[in-house]
């Protein structure tokens, strides 16, 4: 068992190095780019009906889908970065879970646009245009939100005192991001297979932010058994609850899903002020 355990943490070392390679950026970005180009072709060729009518009935005909797919993409990229920050520390895992949500309703604000007509046109669709107006600013609320959180962290992290109850601690959280990135790419296979096959795919990003929530929580039972002391087990669990908003926030609509989210950043901020202004100043050692 031991040896499984190693070898995850090995992998997922090997794998965290890789990701952060400049290159790896860059063949990426290179990716993006010629998927969204890709993309636009396919579908005014749909548009055009050089497709087989199999395959047209399942592509847009909408250009603007093919923005959708591109930030849909940029997504994935981020939440596998955000499970490499796992093991650093929760409060930095909480703060790049956060920048997904601004990017969801990015996302959502340019998914609106397929409700339109090309040219564009805003006859009878006024109600788009403020569903846009609200994730865009829900969005730039979350990233204005953002500067304040990250900056509150210094104060907040703490390394705790090397020994092996550190690095026992680290060695779980690096193991449990380790099985957090099989089942990524495990739905991600099983999503693409169903698509494949004709059969309606689920909604991948939900149920992994629902595996996210059991993660979460077992992060903190982690965390409590290194420093069970109440103000890190409260904090701890309040970004885990801060975790849950986020994705009620996802499973919501329009203006309730950017209320709940913002909802979900506010109380982060909240929790993170109070503990460096009550308790982080007479703590000693706080987990990472």
């Amino acid at each position: 068992m031991k040896n499984i355990f190693n070898t995850c943490i090995h992998t997922l070392d090997i794998l965290k190095v890789f990701w952060h390679r400049d290159t790896t950026h860059k063949m990426l970005s290179h990716l993006l780019i010629l998927i969204f180009l890709t993309s636009l072709i396919i579908i005014e060729f749909n548009r055009q009906g050089m497709l087989s009518p199999a395959l047209g009935t399942r592509i847009s005909q909408s250009h603007y889908t093919a923005i959708y797919v591109v930030f849909q993409l940029v997504l994935y990229i981020e939440i596998i970065s955000m499970i490499f920050t796992l093991p650093e520390s929760m409060s930095k895992a909480v703060g790049k879970q956060f920048e997904i949500l601004a990017l969801i309703f990015l996302r959502n604000a340019f998914k609106q646009l397929s409700d339109l007509t090309e040219p564009l046109s805003l006859t009878h669709h006024t109600d788009v245009v403020y569903h846009i107006l609200a994730y865009g600013f829900g969005a730039l609320a979350i990233f204005g939100l953002l500067g304040f959180y990250r900056a509150m962290l210094p104060a907040l992290e703490k390394t705790m005192a090397p020994g092996p109850s550190l690095k026992r601690f680290i060695s779980a959280k690096k193991t449990v991001a380790f099985c957090l990135l099989l089942i990524f790419f495990g739905l991600g296979i099983y999503d693409l297979v169903l698509i494949s096959v004709g059969v309606e795919a689920f909604n991948f990003l939900l149920s992994f932010y629902t595996v996210l929530i059991f993660s979460d929580i077992l992060m903190v039972f982690l965390a409590q058994g290194v420093l069970p002391q109440f103000h890190a087990v409260f904090r701890n669990s309040g970004y885990a609850l801060a975790a849950l908003l986020m994705r009620l926030s996802l499973a919501s609509h329009d203006y309730y899903s950017v209320a709940i989210g913002l909802c979900s950043i506010l109380f982060a901020l909240l929790l993170t002020f109070i503990d460096n202004r009550f308790y982080n100043q007479t703590a000693p050692e706080n987990v990472k």
